[in-house]
């Protein structure tokens, strides 16, 4: 562990690719994330590595016996999802990184001056089409900002009874639908579903008029457990793969009909999008910081010691449908700013609480975050709170507002953690707004 660490803190550390070495890329060496890409060259789906704006095929790479993995490990490199690789092993994944990070070294040889190993290996991000990283056997989303869900409460409920009694005690959450988890780039159509309108006694059936975004990262399972064995709040990190950002698209008109009793169904099920590249929890080792205090203490099952939060910069910008673009270039609004270190309650006490009961988990499982909001209006992180449910709509650059999103508008998230002259960044999540069918 001490020497993945000492990697990733190597500030100084620079690679022979020039691009990685921009001090406003996501992907420089110290960050190394795993995604699933094909190209125009090959169209079979294979593991990649990003680095700069570039991506190393380790199919590649691996066939050119330049990588290579105990017990036949390398097959794995040519599967069209990353669960094969996962499984493997936290050895594994390290041992894939760090002898990356040596091959693209700036003092390194190997690939750097032989260039029809580099035109083998290396691929153009800009010539890739990047896909969905995983198999996803189960998606779980939390509910673990203390300032959203007051915002929600307070919206929906009595102010001064915003959190319910059992928040404060455990990680709400609540199953998610796998099947609809889609890559980033992925077009997300507007769902249809009941509306109770105001002042109706019975609901109508139609398009969702209040469709929202929701700023969120999610975990990845990189080691399961046996059904009836939960896993320690102490030992949770070491079940984590990895990171990415989250969109859990919400269609809050049909929420606010169908969640009492049970919580949201249609409303969440029609579309999530993840960022195509996984960075590892060894890569935002440096940027871990301690998360907030949690009063009451919580009991015994979720406590750990030490710091478990990440300082992890996030926003989501708005790209109006062309109608609402004006002449002038960059009709794009950064519509809200937050970060990961805010949220009350840790991956490894959402894990530790998800398996309490018994439950087991899968390797390529997604555990969303829930939505990330900070104190402050510009840090909330959906529409629903920045426009307090529409009554207060955005001012987009172009001039145009919003209060939920409309045909034709793309949503992007991005997030980062900044190191000196360097930030471990995941890329971007993006998907634009489909009109409804029927």
């Amino acid at each position: 562990m001490s020497a993945e660490r000492e990697l990733s803190r190597a500030a100084s550390k620079k690679s022979w690719l020039e691009a990685a070495n921009d001090p406003a890329s996501d992907f420089p060496i110290q960050n190394l994330p795993f995604g699933i890409f094909s190209d125009k060259r090959n169209a079979a789906r294979r593991v990649g590595v990003a680095i700069g704006d570039a991506i190393v095929d380790l199919a590649a790479l691996a066939a050119a016996g330049q990588l290579a993995l105990p017990a036949g490990g390398a097959q794995h490199f040519s599967q069209p999802v990353l669960n094969g690789f996962i499984a493997l092993g936290r050895e594994a994944w390290r041992s894939v990184r760090l002898h990356l990070s040596t091959l693209l070294d700036a003092a390194c040889a190997t690939l750097r001056d032989d260039a029809q190993l580099r035109s083998r290996v290396l691929v153009a991000q800009a010539d890739a089409t990047l896909h969905l990283p995983l198999d996803i056997p189960g998606y779980t989303d939390f509910y673990s900002s203390k300032e959203h869900a007051t915002n929600v409460g307070a919206m929906f409920r009595d102010p001064s009874k915003a959190l319910l009694p059992n928040w404060s005690e455990m990680p709400i959450g609540y199953n998610g639908r796998a099947s609809s988890v889609v890559a980033s780039g992925t077009p997300i159509r507007r769902p249809m579903g009941q509306l109770l309108p105001p002042g109706a006694a019975r609901p109508v059936f139609g398009a969702c008029r209040k469709l929202d975004i929701e700023l969120e990262t999610a975990f990845v399972i990189g080691r399961g457990n046996a059904l009836g064995e939960p896993i320690a709040c102490s030992d949770a990190e070491d079940h984590i793969f990895g990171m990415v950002l989250l969109n859990d698209w919400s269609a809050r008109d049909i929420q606010q009909w169908e969640y009492v009793p049970l919580g949201p169904f249609n409303a969440k099920s029609f579309a999530t999008t993840i960022s195509p590249w996984i960075v590892t929890l060894d890569a935002l080792e440096p940027f871990r910081v301690a998360q907030p205090v949690q009063d009451p203490p919580p009991l015994a099952y979720l406590r750990h010691t030490g710091a478990h939060a990440f300082d992890i910069s996030l926003e989501a910008r708005l790209t109006p449908h062309r109608a609402d673009r004006p002449v002038s270039p960059s009709p794009t609004t950064t519509i809200t700013r937050t970060n990961f270190k805010q949220l009350y309650w840790t991956m490894a006490q959402q894990l530790a609480h998800h398996t309490v009961s018994g439950c087991n988990t899968r390797v390529g499982d997604l555990m969303g975050s829930g939505t990330i909001s900070g104190a402050t209006p510009d840090s909330f992180g959906s529409l629903l709170e920045l426009t307090w449910n529409g009554a207060r709509p955005v001012v987009l650059a172009s001039g145009g507002t919003r209060g939920f999103l409309e045909d034709g508008d793309e949503l992007t998230l991005t997030g980062w953690c900044q190191g000196e002259g360097y930030r471990v960044g995941f890329g971007t999540c993006t998907g634009m707004i489909l009109p409804a069918r029927g």
